[in-house]
């Protein structure tokens, strides 16, 4: 029995982390000079493939389903985005956002990936997961697809650990650092998910005030402004995020993983750096270890600037591989 006993807690050190990827990722074509574009996924995927990373599990993400998608966007939704589709060419959404004829297949994958690392999680196959996919979702509304994001997989991934395995409470925290106004705007008014998000503000999409609560208390944003760095971001750490996380005593941890606050990324203006990010990464870590048994799951929001996206993303794995 003592035998058994140790090869069991061994495979279950080893078996820490999954990562979730699939091709279809690069199928979504986006204009020349758009930011949100498949090179990110392949800077990713470069850095990964690295001899540090040899203990992932790396598993294919799968489809998402109708069910799975339909507890966060109405039918209707479903449906433009079917309509939307193009055969061939590019077809806008808004000024920011085009599908290419691999759009909706590269978004229901992202969704497909969500839903099986919360499987994954939940079930104790994996400590925690990271799904390294695009287009991605927080700008996703409950009918509105805009800010490059189509499904909010951090919203469906919520939504599939409560439902299917009985989850009660449910923490987001979005470090992207545009405001995650789709992740908002659907759990408003559910006290069941607590939504977290620092960002830069002023700036797109213009939401994201500290004074936006939701009916229950539980949206708390933390802006940060132009020019704010690491000191700022583990400060606003320090004093909201951590404490509201923790004090939500939630069941699973939900990142909702943007790297565009990195100093080097085009779009944005503060100035973090690979260290902040692994430093929150293991700061939630440690909440989750207290509150729900390690379980975390991170999905690629932002990040835009490939030098700093991959080194980002590399820490950001690493630490969660130590956990």
């Amino acid at each position: 029995m003592a035998v058994r006993g140790k090869a069991a807690t061994l495979e279950m050190h080893l078996l820490t982390t999954f990562l979730l990827t699939h091709p279809a990722s690069l199928g979504h074509e986006t204009p020349a000079g758009h930011p949100e574009r498949a090179d990110r996924i392949r800077a990713i995927e470069a850095v990964l493939a690295g001899g540090d990373f040899d203990a992932l599990i790396r598993e294919s993400a799968p489809p998402g389903v109708d069910a799975d998608i339909l507890r966060c966007h109405p039918q209707s939704h479903l449906d433009m985005l079917a309509a939307r589709s193009p055969a061939e060419g590019l077809a806008a959404i808004d000024a920011d956002t085009v599908m290419s004829p691999g759009t909706l297949a590269a978004a229901l994958h992202g969704v497909g990936g969500a839903v099986s690392a919360v499987d994954a999680v939940v079930s104790g196959r994996a400590r925690n997961a990271f799904v390294a996919t695009r287009p991605p979702g927080h700008h996703a509304e409950r009918a509105r697809a805009m800010g490059f994001c189509f499904f909010n997989q951090a919203a469906i991934a919520a939504r599939r650990a409560q439902a299917a395995h009985g989850l009660e409470r449910v923490a987001i925290v979005d470090w992207d650092v545009h405001h995650g106004n789709g992740t908002q705007d659907i759990f408003w008014d559910d006290p069941s998910v607590l939504y977290v998000s620092t960002h830069e503000s002023p700036l797109y999409p213009g939401t994201g005030a500290a004074s936006e609560r939701g009916e229950h208390g539980t949206i708390v944003n933390v802006p940060l402004r132009a020019g704010d760095g690491g000191e700022a971001f583990h400060d606003a750490f320090e004093a909201v995020v951590l404490p509201r996380v923790n004090g939500f005593k939630p069941d699973l941890i939900i990142i909702s993983a943007g790297f565009d606050a990195h100093w080097r990324d085009p779009l944005a203006n503060l100035n973090l750096t690979e260290a902040d990010f692994a430093l929150a990464t293991r700061e939630l870590m440690d909440i989750a270890d207290k509150q729900c048994a390690g379980r975390i799951v991170s999905m690629l929001e932002g990040g835009y600037d490939l030098r700093g996206l991959a080194s980002s993303v590399a820490a950001h794995v690493t630490a969660l591989m130590k956990g």
